[in-house]
């Protein structure tokens, strides 16, 4: 009656995947395709199990199946029938003329590039300007801090609560900030990474065409996230210290800004420190004009010729600095820590938009990393890195003047910290990208920082913290080979 549905799909033996789920598959299939009608009835249990070989059993579990779905009805004493409240004849309709009418495009609110990171893996020489030597991380001890946290969890932390973060955690960076940042706080709102911080600000303080004031060469992640916000990005000149003043102030005095965005330690990408005369100058700026600061203190961790400078978090008595720091360059990036103080206010507002994006954090990575900094290991880890890459600081510095002697018209400052070097390759560096890819190394020109198009690129961000000595030193040959 019904069997042609099933002619020429015998049940696939080979495979792991259960007989009834394929039989199933099959009614389903034929239902949709419009070969079995509403209505129709179905052979008898007996009739399939003897079709498709297989015992009632079998049969009986795939009807239970599709009967459950709602494509079957079970009349008693008849036996399966397809459910006659399927719209199947549309449905077949619709497949039918699907060459004609098409898919039906999406019609998103704006545009937004994907972009496919490689993992570093697949580089011979990886200059990424924030990527940490992940192979020097005391896994194991942190496995313990880890194994701790499972075997005592309470029951509460693993409900929905706490969205601002574990308050052991918070307990912990609040002392952590205190101790080395010279920064009190009262609150600490702690987030999937430093970009959900960067785009829960975004939601909270742009409104569609807002000002977003940022370095001309600045990181791309954090315009992307006020871009999503609706915010126009306004870009400011820099010279050798840092953001200018002058053109923070011309920039003011013409445009609706509500936030001003800066890396003042370590300026990404240039590496340039803001010395504190020209912090004060911004922040009186600010100030007058009602714009809030969101500081962007990155990798402030790793800073080796002298004490980093205090942030402008640490004295803001008109209360907008928002600020936002990651465990990405501690730690791995895999760990998803990031964290924001600011004003209670502040905290308040960001606190409530986060909980719309996800009711809970991370609870057992949290309290491990709490358990580990309570332990001490954080700190000293941390002292074994800023170590470890002042002397690879050392060795790229030393590499960089070899070729400096050799001839090669390149020019650069040492760092104070931070994680990466800013070279002038004193030509233009446009097509470099393609040569660096197709030779396995992972850097990046300037042009990758640059929001407004430039009529000539040539600097290149080269990080020396995630490959070891003998890497930087071939990798920079291999590099320079490529001018």
């Amino acid at each position: 009656m019904a069997g042609i549905m099933f002619s020429g799909k015998p049940l696939d033996r080979s495979i792991q995947q259960p007989k009834y789920i394929q039989l199933a598959s099959q009614i389903r299939e034929a239902i949709q395709a419009g070969r079995l009608k509403p209505g129709d009835a179905l052979p008898s249990a007996r009739q399939l199990g003897l079709l498709f070989e297989v015992n009632r059993h079998t049969v009986m579990t795939a009807m239970q199946n599709l009967v459950a779905e709602g494509w079957l009805l079970s009349i008693v004493r008849k036996g399966y029938q397809v459910n006659t409240q399927l719209p199947i004849v549309d449905s077949v309709k619709t497949s039918q003329n699907s060459a004609v009418i098409g898919p039906v495009i999406p019609q998103f609110a704006y545009a937004v590039e994907h972009i496919d990171n490689l993992p570093p893996t697949k580089f011979r020489y990886n200059f990424a300007g924030g990527l940490p030597d992940v192979a020097h991380f005391p896994f194991d001890e942190f496995r313990r801090s880890m194994n701790r946290v499972c075997r005592d969890v309470s029951a509460a932390s693993l409900h929905y609560q706490s969205v601002a973060g574990e308050g052991a955690l918070r307990t912990q960076l609040k002392h952590y900030l205190r101790t080395a940042r010279g920064l009190t706080c009262d609150d600490i709102l702690v987030c999937n990474g430093s970009q959900e911080a960067l785009f829960l600000i975004g939601q909270a303080f742009i409104e569609a065409g807002q000002g977003v004031a940022m370095e001309a060469l600045g990181y791309p992640p954090a315009r992307k996230a006020f871009q999503a916000a609706g915010a126009q990005i306004y870009d400011l000149t820099q010279d050798q210290h840092g953001l200018c003043a002058d053109s923070l102030a011309r920039c003011l005095s013409k445009n609706k800004v509500k936030l001003l965005y800066v890396t003042p330690l370590h300026q990404y990408p240039t590496t340039v420190t803001m010395p504190v005369s020209r912090r004060m100058e911004i922040y009186r700026l600010c100030v007058e004009h009602g714009v809030f600061i969101i500081e962007d203190d990155y990798d402030h961790e790793f800073h080796y010729s002298c004490p980093p400078l205090q942030p402008m978090a640490a004295n803001d008595p008109a209360q907008i600095v928002i600020y936002l720091a990651t465990f990405s360059k501690i730690m791995f990036a895999g760990a998803r820590m990031g964290y924001v103080t600011a004003s209670n206010a502040v905290l308040k507002h960001l606190s409530a938009l986060k909980q719309i994006v996800n009711h809970k954090n991370e609870a057992l990575m949290q309290l491990a990393i709490a358990d580990w900094m309570a332990a001490g290991h954080f700190e000293r880890h941390l002292r074994r890195m800023t170590k470890l890459y002042r002397q690879r600081c050392d060795v790229m510095d030393t590499s960089l003047q070899h070729f400096q002697k050799q001839g090669l018209d390149i020019d650069y400052l040492k760092p104070q910290g931070g994680m990466a070097y800013w070279v002038d390759l004193k030509r233009d560096v446009s097509n470099l990208p393609k040569k660096l890819f197709q030779a396995g190394i992972n850097a990046h020109p300037e042009q990758n920082f640059c929001h407004s198009p430039r009529a000539r690129y040539t600097h290149i961000r080269l990080g020396f913290a995630g490959q070891a000595e003998h890497d930087i030193e071939n990798g920079l040959y291999a590099l320079f080979d490529l001018l």
